[in-house]
């Protein structure tokens, strides 16, 4: 909870916007580009899990893909060098990306039924989308504005807050490993792991020692999910101290939203250089060629919920799910209600 203090039980636990879908018809040549800047990179290709999305930037120099200009840079040392405004690549505007996202609605519908398909017939594909971020910068409004675009019935959304005594008693890991989406399912984390190299660094919960060993851990078990078909999106949401601010005043301004406002968010301000410079850690140090971390500007609601959405399109085309071939005569099915 990048903004939430736990107490030192809680957490020093042992532990393109583009409107067309992918099955659109371009020539094998374009296809294979398509597929090659989905989720834009520096594919290492001897890195890459067997089934992990090839990540790979377009290199044409005139059209970059959502991810390729998203992607957290490599070495970051402050989060000062990413605005936080809307960046290049997709609308420009609050309107234009209403009806971005209305584009890619349908598409994104459609490529999550595939998705499932597949697992219906043996496919171990998955999503994972991850998303982190200091206090208001709106994990739940991508959730509602996002996900909320997709079937409910194949999606699987897990929060991580305060552990339960059952999770204390395991590692930091397991109550994340049994939130992992099953093969044809979109997986959404609202905070996730990474709480536990962030809050508990930031409030010295526990010792150093402890929490920078969490990092390979982390970093060991996203690489296992990758290979177990899991492609994960690491989404930091990226918001300024000053919006953060007006988004807290906002709250108090309205009384259907002072269930959202805990006093402790304003303490939690006090420690905003210091969450800085956990993310910038977590950034540099767990952003690899199975699971990057993408860097979401978020002073923009509009921007954010495009970006995030845009990132789920480019993977799942990358994934190219499709639909299974019947698995019986479909002659002979036809004939059968044709004899009713």
């Amino acid at each position: 909870m990048a903004g939430k203090k736990q107490d030192a039980k809680t957490s020093g636990t042992r532990n393109t916007g583009s409107a067309k879908s992918g099955a659109a018809k371009s020539g094998p040549k374009k296809d294979r580009a398509a597929k090659a800047m989905a989720v834009g990179a520096q594919p290492s290709v001897e890195e890459l899990p067997p089934n992990a999305v090839e990540l790979a930037a377009d290199g044409t120099g005139k059209e970059h893909s959502v991810a390729s200009v998203l992607r957290a840079p490599s070495g970051i040392r402050s989060l000062a060098e990413v605005s936080t405004l809307p960046a290049p690549v997709g609308p420009k505007n609050k309107k234009d990306a209403a009806e971005a996202m209305q584009e890619l609605a349908g598409p994104l519908a459609e490529l999550q039924e595939k998705l499932f398909a597949q697992s219906t017939v043996g496919g171990r594909r998955s999503v994972l989308v991850l998303l982190q971020g200091m206090d208001t910068a709106g994990k739940d409004g991508v959730i509602r504005h996002v996900v909320g675009q997709l079937n409910p019935g194949e999606i699987r959304i897990s929060s991580f807050k305060k552990p339960t005594a059952e999770q204390l008693a395991h590692d930091f890991l397991w109550r994340i490993e049994s939130a992992v989406p099953q093969a044809g399912q979109i997986g959404v984390f609202n905070r996730s792991q990474y709480e536990d190299v962030l809050v508990v660094r930031v409030h010295d919960l526990v010792p150093k020692a402890q929490w920078s060993q969490r990092f390979s851990q982390i970093n060991a078990f996203e690489r296992r999910l990758a290979r177990a078909g899991v492609t994960l999106i690491k989404c930091f949401l990226h918001v300024s101290k000053e919006v953060q601010r007006e988004r807290l005043l906002a709250r108090l301004d309205d009384e259907t939203k002072f269930w959202k406002f805990n006093p402790v968010d304003i303490d939690e301000r006090g420690y905003w250089d210091d969450y800085q410079a956990a993310y910038v850690d977590a950034l540099r140090r767990c952003s690899t060629v199975a699971a990057p971390w993408f860097i979401i500007p978020a002073d923009k609601k509009w921007y954010r919920n495009w970006a995030v959405a845009a990132l789920l399109h480019e993977t799942l085309v990358g994934l190219d799910p499709t639909y299974p071939d019947a698995n019986y005569d479909i002659d002979v099915q036809r004939q059968r209600l044709a004899d009713e």
